[in-house]
């Protein structure tokens, strides 16, 4: 039986004797209480060896106790417990010194583990201090078990530069973690520099990267500085690394390794001072056994692994999601809108392929389209009728194909060894183009002005549009 004291602090009785029985029955000495201020008084005093306290307490924040414990006795491991699930309650966790974050509720079994870790680490180094964000500047919703391993993972990097990969299907906000990561961490006061590895042509990369001396290339006219050099004393976050060229691969090995780069055109090495954060929705494993990603550099990228789960699991953050999209739309001047809950389990049951970014422009669509202050189940079931085949089984990209196809072998079978012939762009997007703009039509009702924004046309432009491929659309009341 270990002689470790473990002091709890709670104002809820229950969860005080479910915790005094379980630590109990570790081995451990237990006290418990429902103030701050007895708690306060054994640390004063000298007892414990761990404490376990909640936030919410009738006389005081266990938050604002943290640094009072750690600056009479640093040694005390802090456990804090909250039902405030949230990105900030973890952050600020750790930024006052607690040992671990512990949403509510809680498995026994691992605040019995946790309780152990404490009391194995003496000597953990404390974060330094950070400026408390807001609530409203969050950057990432949802209090799920899958969005709580997140939020603690971020906490732990605050103090940390190590490098890391973000790996998630499109749409479940890896950017956005990658922001989290940086404004809660020790370079928050330098610059965030993005960078799409797929949205930039192959023989523009290293260009982007490193940037380019005047005369060094056609077109050089200047010397333009990269994205490691914009990056400098602060973060540099690579999308989509998965579909970076093998060629530039060697490059960005070369910085990891040196943490020097060279400009195109240049001669004199440049010291890189950044922290680096990848992401990507492949599986770089498969690719490195394909040959096209090097395995030296995915090690040297994936120092912290972080996994976001796709919104099909965790659907129990969709009902904070929505409010916090439609609260969004709202401060823009927009419709105040709320949803039934007949509704919120049709939302909850559907798969959501695009995950959080298909739910994001769902709700703009209800704000935009329908004018019901509160959207039933009839709605969204017609919207995710209307909108699953196309995302969820390829039925869109089959279709695109097939079109393709068809008119390159309508081609090549009268014209054979040719190239398709000029026009073949444009009759191709008419064909899509048709059925794209009565589908917006009949989902806006024939409001013209509301079809126009979705499809981002001008509406003059929708106008002429549908008097071109003449489309018998239904009207509504408005123009």
């Amino acid at each position: 039986m270990t002689e470790a004291t473990v002091l709890i602090a709670d104002d809820d009785h229950g969860v005080r004797t479910v915790l005094s029985h379980a630590l109990g029955r570790a081995g451990f000495n237990v006290r418990t209480t429902g103030n701050a201020a007895t708690l306060w008084q054994w640390v004063s005093d000298g007892d414990g060896d761990v404490v376990v306290t909640d936030v919410i307490m009738p006389d005081e924040n266990g938050l604002d106790l943290v640094p009072r414990i750690k600056k009479i006795r640093p040694e005390l491991r802090v456990i804090v417990m909250s039902a405030q699930n949230t990105l900030l309650t973890a952050v600020k966790a750790a930024e006052r010194g607690a040992f671990e974050y512990l949403p509510k509720p809680f498995d026994l079994t691992e605040v019995v583990n946790l309780v152990k870790r404490a009391l194995a680490q003496r000597s953990e180094r404390l974060p330094q201090p950070v400026n408390d964000p807001s609530e409203e500047k969050l950057p990432i919703i949802g209090r799920s078990p899958a969005m709580q391993d997140i939020y603690r993972t971020v906490a732990r990097l605050m103090t940390t530069d190590l490098t890391v990969m973000i790996n998630g299907e499109s749409g479940t906000g890896k950017e956005l973690v990658a922001r989290a990561l940086h404004d809660f961490g020790r370079r928050r006061t330098g610059p965030f520099v993005a960078i799409n590895m797929a949205a930039i042509p192959r023989e523009l990369i290293e260009s982007e990267l490193f940037g380019h001396e005047k005369g060094s290339f056609t077109g050089a006219t200047m010397r333009v500085t990269g994205r490691f050099e914009q990056a400098e004393s602060g973060t540099l976050f690579l999308d989509e690394i998965g579909d970076m060229p093998i060629e530039a691969q060697t490059q960005l090995l070369r910085v990891l390794q040196d943490g020097r780069f060279t400009t195109v055109g240049g001669r004199t090495p440049i010291k890189s001072n950044v922290r680096i954060i990848a992401a990507t929705h492949r599986d770089l494993k498969s690719l490195i056994k394909s040959g096209v990603f090097r395995e030296d550099l995915f090690y040297r990228l994936n120092v912290v692994p972080i996994r976001i789960p796709p919104l099909r699991q965790h659907v129990e953050d969709i009902p904070e999601l929505i409010a916090h999209f439609f609260a969004g739309a709202a401060a823009e001047g927009l419709p105040v809108k709320t949803i039934d809950a007949a509704a919120l389990n049709k939302m909850k049951a559907y798969r959501w392929p695009g995950n959080v970014r298909e739910l994001e422009n769902l709700v703009k669509r209800l704000v935009a389209l329908y004018s019901e202050p509160v959207i039933g189940a009839s709605i969204i079931e017609m919207e995710l009728a209307g909108q699953a085949p196309a995302i969820d089984d390829g039925v869109g990209a089959a279709t695109l194909r097939a079109t393709i196809q068809r008119h390159l072998q309508a081609h090549f079978e009268a014209h054979e060894d040719e190239l398709p012939p000029p026009g073949l762009y444009d009759r191709i997007l008419r064909e899509l183009e048709r059925p794209l703009i009565a589908m917006t039509m009949q989902a806006t009702r024939g409001n013209q002005v509301k079809a126009a924004e979705v499809l981002g046309l001008n509406r003059n432009t929708l106008r002429k549009k549908i008097r071109e491929l003449d489309l018998n659309v239904m009207r509504s009341g408005a123009p």
